[in-house]
């Protein structure tokens, strides 16, 4: 009798245990038919490198371990001595440039002026050869009249002499003039190639101007660049620098956490994304707070698996091919229905165990 109570009761516990099985199994074929899980998931926030413009020997740390920071606050500077040199020499090269163009154009006014007196003078001197030409015109006409009346013995010989004199001296009047203005367009053109010399100079002069307003400028630039603000709000990692360390341009020294924005990335195999849509509802379960669920919903999903953008992607075409399932990464953003206050308490790099409303 006592044997078949007990064969009753293990017969009563299997079944109850083989009910609470299949009613699982149930459950879990039913809850596969609308989700897609995964636990390879993680806290996702933007980290921004600090990374110095230019180089030099840190003069003071104004931020800690893992302190919230504004954007615009100083996180630390450089020397700025060496930089402040160079400001000042940019800035006496560009006057000495400024100068250099003015004494170029003065130069240029000067030749203009030149040019101006020796198209004047030009001018004066054909107009004087043409009154030149009128009287040996006359003088020729009178001395032709006076040379046939000598030829007659009209007049006297002195007379006679006289006219030839006068005729000679227009012809050499004529002559001399013709010379002044030979020398004057001579000097014009000296003068206008002087021009175009001093105007290449003052073209140079204005290059070297651009060219030392471009340095002063950039002088300026990196002058500012030894004062490292904070280009959004944030908090920092860890600080692994101090004064007197000396820093190189482009070097990254810590990371600036954008803990205003966060999401998850959940790395789902290539057999759960038939029915997975951007929009579709998300659950969030964060391993380091277990008690808490956040809600979400489907972002974007990334353009290639994760193995594409290794360092060295697989390539199938080459040794033996063993098919491995792929992961491809989804991006899920939080949803603004949730506790702000318990959302600022994510961390990237967080393990997320996530649920994906498929219906």
């Amino acid at each position: 009798m006592e044997t078949k109570k007990t064969n009753k009761k293990f017969t009563l516990v299997l079944g109850s245990f083989v009910v609470l099985g299949l009613l699982y199994g149930i459950y879990k074929y039913n809850h596969a038919q609308s989700h897609e899980e995964t636990d390879d998931a993680q806290i996702e926030q933007n980290m921004t490198p600090i990374i110095p413009r230019v180089g030099g020997y840190i003069s003071k740390v104004y931020v800690k371990d893992n302190q919230l920071v504004k954007k615009g606050d100083t996180l630390f500077t450089i020397e700025s001595q060496d930089y402040l040199v160079k400001v000042n020499e940019a800035e006496a090269a560009l006057i000495a440039a400024k100068s250099t163009f003015e004494v170029s154009k003065a130069d240029v006014d000067a030749t203009a002026a030149t040019i101006s007196i020796s198209n004047a003078t030009i001018q004066s001197n054909t107009e004087s050869i043409e009154m030149a030409k009128v009287r040996l015109e006359r003088a020729s006409n009178d001395f032709e009249r006076y040379s046939n009346l000598y030829k007659n013995q009209s007049i006297t010989k002195q007379q006679y002499e006289q006219a030839w004199a006068a005729k000679q001296e227009a012809l050499k009047q004529v002559e001399i003039l013709k010379q002044q203005k030979i020398a004057s367009t001579n000097q014009k053109n000296a003068v206008v190639s002087k021009t175009n010399v001093a105007s290449k100079q003052t073209d140079v002069a204005n290059a070297n101007i651009k060219r030392a307003q471009a340095a002063f400028e950039a002088a300026k630039l990196n002058l500012g660049y030894t004062v490292v603000l904070a280009s959004i709000d944030g908090q920092v990692s860890n600080i692994e620098i101090q004064a007197g360390q000396l820093v190189q341009p482009g070097q990254s020294l810590f990371y600036l956490v954008n803990n205003q924005d966060t999401w998850v990335v959940a790395n789902f195999k290539e057999t759960q994304l038939n029915k997975m849509r951007v929009g579709q509802k998300v659950t969030l379960e964060v391993d380091a707070y277990p008690d808490d669920t956040f809600e979400g919903e489907i972002s974007s999903f990334s353009p290639a698996t994760g193995s594409k953008f290794s360092i060295l992607p697989p390539d199938n075409a080459t040794g033996n091919f063993v098919k491995t399932i792929q992961r491809l990464p989804v991006k899920i953003k939080l949803s603004g229905n949730n506790d702000k206050e318990k959302v600022k308490l994510l961390r990237p790099g967080m393990n997320v165990f996530v649920d994906v409303h498929v219906k």
